[in-house]
């Protein structure tokens, strides 16, 4: 895969394309025959997690080194954005395997990369990401997961909240307390796994959206950690975790990207088609006029969220993360691209009328998966206080 030097700012290479063809051939053919029935049936999108294995596309942003594709942050984002195009559920394998790792691949020992990412990168595990809790949401830095140490080993207990695919993911990164005295300098990151003693879950959420995508709470009851899975040196987590969000807030507007785009296509196809009056619809005014303007709206998003991406790049070649505006184009990137994507997934509900309110047409749930991007890794609120007090 490339590297940032070669892809202009706002253009993707020749290579990124032939990556999208790839992937968008792949998701029509053996994801999005299975859209409808994840969602209804409300469960995890295993055919979507198959095709990805096989074709080395659920984790493609690990480092070479590690077995793994050595994926550009651009890459990364073609991928997921042409898989929520299909089916948004779906797109979260690719996204939060990243979410869950790049606190490793940020601050990891190369012993704890080698453990962890080269069964990720193989494809036998999945990754998920715990900072959220019942009581620290928007404010993390108010957590209360505990991270005592004992010898050799931190004990963990505590709840996490709202942790996409839990219960499915064979690793999770933790942000626990380790020094309640310095609030987000006393918090430490671990890798926890699934078969730890001690390691439970909640039920399933029923959700509004991306109900193929498990979110459960997951509850750390005495769970003893080895000293060496602790990510980076103890009283880091906190500032890990923020580098981590600067860099994946921008697959969320990759997902959301995806999810407009599907919306926006299927609604051009159906206008043709739809007769009113003795004409398509598609050839009245203010149809067009709906039309123009979320296809403009969606193009300002797409140029937005691959100049964050390119800047994610730079920083993870050796760049500064202040210098590259990072924090401020991953935060404008989420946060435009979701707000996009809500108005894109309802004006397309519009323009079916009636038809577009039912779930024989695949609007409505993208209108419904639309609603969350706007919402985790941060509220649009909280992007908006991290692009004013980042300000390029």
């Amino acid at each position: 895969m490339a590297g940032a030097a070669d892809f202009d700012l706002y253009r993707p290479a020749e290579e990124h394309e032939m990556l999208r063809e790839s992937v968008r051939a792949l998701a029509e053919a053996k994801i999005a025959p299975h859209a409808a029935a994840v969602d209804e049936e409300a469960r995890f999108p295993q055919e979507a997690l198959d095709a990805l294995v096989a074709n080395d596309l659920h984790a493609v942003h690990v480092p070479e080194e590690y077995g793994g594709a050595g994926a550009d942050a651009l890459a990364t984002v073609i991928v997921i954005e042409e898989v929520a195009r299909v089916c948004a559920s779906s797109s979260l394998i690719p996204a939060v395997n990243k979410l869950g790792s790049l606190p490793l691949v940020l601050s990891g020992s190369k012993e704890l990369n080698a453990r962890y990412l080269t069964p990720l990168a193989e494809g036998r595990a999945m990754f998920s990401y715990c900072l959220s809790e019942p009581e620290a949401g928007s404010d993390a830095a108010g957590m209360k997961t505990r991270a005592v140490r004992d010898g050799d080993a931190y004990v963990l207990n505590g709840v996490k909240r709202w942790i996409t695919n839990a219960g499915i993911s064979d690793y999770y990164t933790v942000m626990a307390v380790t020094d309640p005295e310095k609030r987000s300098r006393g918090i430490s990151a671990f890798v926890v796994e699934k078969s730890d003693p001690g390691v439970s879950f909640g039920a399933p959420e029923k959700k509004l959206g991306i109900k193929g995508s498990p979110t459960r709470e997951v509850y750390f009851d005495n769970v003893r950690i080895p000293a060496d899975r602790m990510i980076g040196e103890e009283g880091t987590g906190f500032a890990t975790a923020m580098k981590t969000l600067d860099h994946t807030r921008i697959t969320i507007a990759a997902q959301a990207l995806g999810i407009a785009q599907g919306a926006l296509d299927y609604a051009k196809g159906y206008v043709t088609e739809r007769r009113q009056f003795g004409r398509p619809i598609g050839d009245f005014q203010g149809v067009q006029f709906m039309l123009a303007d979320m296809a403009m709206k969606l193009e300002a998003a797409r140029q937005l969220t691959y100049a964050a991406a390119a800047r994610s790049e730079r920083v993870s070649l050796g760049g500064d993360s202040k210098g590259e505006g990072l924090t401020f184009y991953g935060a404008a990137a989420k946060c435009y691209a979701s707000d996009v994507a809500m108005e894109i997934t309802t004006d397309a509900v519009q323009l079916l009328g009636g038809y577009g309110y039912t779930r024989d047409y695949p609007v409505e749930r993208m209108m419904r998966d639309a609603k969350i991007t706007q919402i985790y890794e941060g509220t649009n609120q909280i992007q908006r206080i991290v692009m004013s007090r980042n300000l390029p």
